[in-house]
């Protein structure tokens, strides 16, 4: 047995994943912490198995454990000069929110992710595109039949692969004493120690409920105060993190925005009849891209897609990524990934929009 002291950031995936044993290992070597918490505890001690004494089948998944801020500035350092990082703004808690850009063509896409603490997989899924994208472009390579040289002479790609760093970490690490918010945080939790369900950021205001398109109708069917969901805040715009992609909205104008969610493998496209005529004919392709299902609407507003289109009259799509109780299992990676790539590939063959 090796002991292994817990450090902050760690969770049991990341732990088991690194030590090369499986998370029922861990489970089982260490019946007693697992029977007391929800979380590991920073200080606090694990009994790693000896590989001899611990089963080396591995779960066959593409993500091994969570992703989160941590994993993403790590990944930010592997990046070249090819794709480009950028910190737009922080987050409540001072968590950078960074800007991957790649390309230089005119048409501007721009894709974002994990709005919900609890849908950080889709975080995950974006990066991963990146480092990938990144490959093909040193290679040469095309994918999926696609040129990506030429295609970057024709776009340029925007992304904000974590808008929320604060609630994921919440949903992936738990609540502890020196959060900025623990007291606040602890009492809209009604005390309880998990935070799985958590989709809020770290006031618990719910990002994608905060945009000023039909903001004040939404408002009257939400919480009234911060809830771990669908709590828009006291006004639009209140929240670091939204005023980060506001801004960077404003600036770059972008001729399609995507964002990521993971319920229920369907594409929104529409917002009160404000949306181009093409919305329609180019979500039925990411349909058919992905096998997810083309909606028009879901019976929501004061999104960052329905301010999207409501603005510039411009195609955006809400991407529901994922089925099944948020947040997703690993396992959900290798669907999310096969299904949702080749949605991104064919967003970036959209014409030009302006």
């Amino acid at each position: 047995m090796i002991s292994y002291k817990i450090k902050k950031g760690d969770t049991l995936a990341k732990v088991a994943f690194y030590n090369k044993v499986r998370i029922e290992d861990l489970l089982f070597f260490n019946k007693e912490i697992f029977s007391r918490i929800d979380y590991l505890t920073p200080g606090n001690y694990l009994q790693i198995p000896d590989p001899g004494l611990a089963s080396n089948t591995i779960k066959n998944t593409a993500c091994f454990h969570e992703y989160g801020w941590r994993e993403l500035e790590q990944d930010r350092e592997y990046f070249n000069g090819k794709i480009s990082s950028e910190k737009i703004g922080t987050s409540r808690m001072g968590k950078p929110v960074w800007l991957f850009k790649t390309g230089h063509g005119p048409k501007k896409l721009f894709f974002s992710g994990t709005w919900h603490g609890n849908e950080w997989l889709n975080t995950w899924l974006l990066m991963q595109f990146l480092k990938v994208l990144q490959n093909k472009i040193n290679l040469k390579e095309k994918w999926n039949g696609i040129d990506i040289d030429s295609l970057l002479g024709e776009a340029t790609i925007y992304v904000v692969a974590l808008v929320n760093p604060d609630g994921a970490e919440l949903v992936q690490e738990g609540l502890f004493e020196d959060h900025y918010n623990y007291k606040e945080i602890k009492e809209i939790n009604d005390g309880f120690t998990d935070f799985r369900h958590w989709s809020a950021n770290a006031a618990g205001v719910d990002l994608n409920h905060q945009w000023p398109a039909g903001w004040k109708e939404e408002a009257l069917t939400s919480p009234a105060s911060p809830f771990p969901r669908h709590y828009g805040g006291e006004a639009p715009l209140t929240e670091p993190e939204t005023r980060a992609v506001y801004q960077l909205t404003m600036k770059e104008e972008f001729s399609y925005v995507l964002t990521f969610h993971s319920q229920g493998e369907e594409i929104y496209w529409g917002y009160r009849d404000k949306e181009p005529p093409v919305s329609s004919e180019l979500a039925n392709r990411l349909a058919r891209a992905s096998s997810f299902k083309s909606v028009r609407t879901a019976d929501s507003k004061a999104g960052y897609k329905d301010w999207f289109i409501n603005e510039f009259k411009r195609p955006g799509f809400t991407i529901e990524t994922g089925a099944g109780q948020n947040p997703l299992p690993f396992e959900s990676s290798v669907r999310i990934w096969i299904t949702s790539v080749p949605l991104i590939l064919e967003s970036l063959t959209f014409p030009k929009f302006s």
